[in-house]
């Protein structure tokens, strides 16, 4: 097997800040026992999905790869993948929301590579292959479905988060690896789990990310299609759990019709759901999408999506009419009576783009103490300056190379020497240069000339504002250090063992050639030192049919309850 990531053109034209995600597979660090719990899953899984998953999940399964019998790699996954215009790369668990929903928009799955312990085997809140790889990558075979996940994708990562988002990222982040670890006591789980709890408990105003995560959740990971009283599955946490597959089908779990009130449903990643929502199909996810997005400050702009960002703390754009981008760290506004906003600063790196392009000399380099500027119509003229032309700005004393004082409606007045002003391509003046400038707003100085040139941006209406910067290049964003990773499991001389007999039975079978008294020698080593082990005792069930095999199984079953069903049905597949 490849441990690389065949090239694919959409794995190439990768922003660097999202490339700072992707690890490389590691494919020698499954063992033997993780290829029989991926094996096993998958079995039950094609057994049962085939009867209540949406159409497109057994074909996608055949069109993107999966195998059944062996954890997918990367490099097979990508050069299928290329042919359906996606790409895979593999993360170390949980990512931040916005990149999650960046690499969606870029067309690129992002897979957790690590896998689900034999314990976890029906379900684990931690993003692993099972639910990466068997979950979300079959279904983006239907056109429909795929185009809704790009298109979630674009939206979501201009979503504005919070600091609170970013505490549940990284509760939840923790809480998924050690649930995962070896070695990592209850207490310390139970630690986690409150602490992941308190935060979901706190009275917050949700921020966009979490309205569209409440969204994600519902659709991309636990969402059902067709109609409430015979929903077909499509969710990636639902087509990658055999338990909450088989459980979210009975009439335990309510079935709601799907709508933008599921933005508004949280849920505990923690717990099975006590209730879905059914989509009457693959176009309405997308109604959907779009009527929340019409509720973002990225359509939006305003007062509220400037507030948002100044909340969030995290790098964010604002655009104005004349097309316009500041993207920085927003830390100050000015609202007049009527709330609009008519004054606005950052702080540390800023950078001034157009058309999500950095405009030339207007990068960090040239605010790297943050930036501000008034915005509005100036007193006493009906015109606003972006829709001046030549003759207007003459009119009103705007010369190149000459100074001027003026005043918006705000009270804000600028006084300075008029350098050069830049347009954009319809013709707006969208940025004014002036050195030895001052800019006051009653007794308060926003600039003096001791703080060195000042350009004025031009705009009288904020239109839109979102989360991460107008031009990526413009910042340094490859900096995220998350304060938890996936702990890699030792294993022990006892475990090394097992795993050892796991491999025995594994090349059995793929080399066609059972020999059955070898099998048995395992059987009677694995009886005599893991009598508690069930699935490699299926596996040799399942490729010998030997009667006190069978009998151990149904000895298990007796003493490990939890285990019991997953027998069961291990049974009944194999015959």
């Amino acid at each position: 097997m490849h441990t690389n990531v065949e090239s694919n053109p959409l794995l190439d034209r990768l922003p660097p800040h999202l490339k700072q995600y992707i690890k490389a597979q590691d494919y020698e660090q499954y063992t033997p026992i993780n290829q029989a719990v991926w094996r096993y899953v998958m079995r039950k899984n094609v057994d049962y999905l085939s009867k209540v998953a949406h159409e497109s999940y057994v074909m996608g399964l055949e069109k993107t790869g999966i195998s059944i019998d062996n954890i997918p790699s990367m490099y097979g996954m990508n050069r299928i993948l290329k042919e359906i215009g996606w790409a895979a790369v593999a993360v170390d668990g949980f990512i931040p929301p916005n990149a999650f929903m960046e690499f969606q928009a870029y067309k690129v799955l992002v897979i957790a590579s690590d896998i689900r312990q034999l314990e976890n085997i029906e379900y684990t809140p931690a993003p692993d292959i099972i639910h990466e790889g068997a979950g979300h990558a079959p279904i983006i075979a239907s056109p429909d479905y795929a185009e809704y996940l790009r298109r979630f994708g674009e939206i979501g990562a201009k979503a504005i988060s919070s600091a609170h988002d970013m505490e549940m990222y990284e509760a939840v982040r923790t809480l998924s690896i050690l649930k995962e670890a070896d070695g990592i006591t209850q207490e310390a789980i139970d630690a986690a789990e409150r602490s992941v709890e308190q935060l979901q408990n706190k009275e917050v105003q949700p921020s966009e990310i979490a309205l569209i995560r409440n969204l994600h959740w519902w659709t991309v990971e636990y969402g059902l299609v067709g109609t409430v009283e015979n929903p077909k599955i499509y969710g990636a946490g639902l087509l990658s759990s055999i338990g909450e597959s088989t459980w979210c089908m009975t009439d335990e779990v309510k079935k709601i019709p799907y709508s933008i009130d599921a933005a508004y449903q949280e849920f505990d990643i923690t717990k099975p759901q006590p209730q879905l929502f059914v989509t009457p199909d693959f176009a309405y996810l997308m109604q959907v999408l779009e009527e929340f997005a019409g509720t973002m400050a990225v359509r939006k702009g305003g007062w509220r999506g400037l507030k948002k960002l100044i909340e969030s703390k995290q790098i964010g754009t604002l655009e104005l009419n004349t097309g316009l981008q500041v993207s920085g760290i927003f830390t100050e506004m000015i609202q007049n009576d009527d709330n609009e906003v008519v004054y606005f600063a950052t702080q540390g790196e800023t950078a001034l783009s157009y058309r999500e392009k950095e405009l030339i000399g207007h990068g960090v380099n040239r605010y790297k103490n943050g930036y501000s500027s008034p915005l509005g119509k100036l007193k006493g003229i009906n015109l606003s300056i972006e829709n001046m032309g030549p003759r207007d700005l003459k009119a009103y004393d705007f010369y190149d190379g000459k100074p001027i004082s003026f005043e918006y409606e705000s009270g804000i007045t600028v006084s300075g020497l008029n350098v050069t002003g830049m347009r954009n391509l319809g013709g707006q003046l969208m940025l004014i240069q002036f050195t030895d400038c001052t800019v006051t707003y009653g007794d308060k100085i926003l600039h003096d000339p001791s703080m060195g040139d000042f350009d004025l941006v031009i705009g009288s209406q904020i239109v839109s504002a979102f989360a991460g910067a107008a031009d990526f290049l413009s910042f340094d964003l490859i900096t995220h250090v998350a304060e938890t990773n996936t702990v890699k499991p030792t294993l022990s001389e006892k475990e090394d063992t097992l795993n050892r007999l796991y491999q025995q039975v594994r090349l059995q079978r793929e080399s066609n050639q059972i020999d059955k008294q070898a099998l048995l020698e395992v059987f009677t080593s694995l009886q005599k030192d893991y009598p508690q082990d069930w699935l490699c005792a299926l596996e040799i069930y399942e490729l010998t049919k030997d009667s006190a095999v069978l009998a151990h199984l149904k000895e298990v079953q007796k003493h490990k309850e939890k285990v019991a069903h997953l027998i069961t049905n291990g049974l009944e597949l194999i015959q």
